[in-house]
């Protein structure tokens, strides 16, 4: 059969729950170890990874895409800055296990983040990708998302240094 006319399996997305954190952690330590998705290259413990996903769960910021009842990826939005002037300033973060891609995962989750956004009364959403992560940067001008900007070279993992593209979506 010509794989354009392969039935894609259903993807389910929901918010996040505690019982999530483990496999969340391993999609994000994959991230960690193999990709420049995130600017670390120490894996997260099991309890750093709880952590990190009570403090999302608490603001009602995080939600887990299911395929064929297995957790194939993330989302989540929190604070962009930790001063009070930026409280209305969100970022976001979308990962998809890696054996996933392709699947409209990315689009699924990105969908619901910005839903929650806009619910919870958010006025401007950030994406800060590295500067060489096409799918995300096209993933992200799907949904509206505008560059506004590329720092060069304020980041390095695996020898190199990294651009950072900034990207805006208002969601007011």
């Amino acid at each position: 059969m010509n794989p354009i006319y392969e039935r894609r399996p259903a993807v389910e997305v929901r918010p996040a729950r505690p019982g999530d954190a483990e496999a969340i952690r391993v999609i994000r330590n994959h991230a960690i170890e193999h990709s420049t998705a995130l600017w670390t290259q120490t894996p997260q413990s099991p309890a750093e990874g709880a952590a990190w996903l009570a403090a999302h769960l608490e603001r009602g910021s995080a939600f887990v895409a299911e395929v064929e009842g297995e957790v194939a990826g993330f989302a989540v939005y929190g604070p962009w800055r930790k001063l009070d002037g930026y409280q209305h300033t969100v970022d976001d973060s979308v990962y998809v296990r890696e054996d996933r891609h392709g699947l409209g995962i990315g689009s699924a989750l990105l969908a619901a983040l910005i839903a929650s956004a806009r619910e919870a009364g958010h006025h401007v959403m950030i994406a800060d990708i590295e500067a060489e992560n096409s799918s995300s940067i096209r993933l992200h001008e799907r949904f509206g998302f505008h560059h506004v900007g590329t720092v060069p070279e304020v980041g390095s993992k695996f020898g190199r240094w990294l651009d950072l593209t900034i990207m805006r979506l208002p969601l007011t």
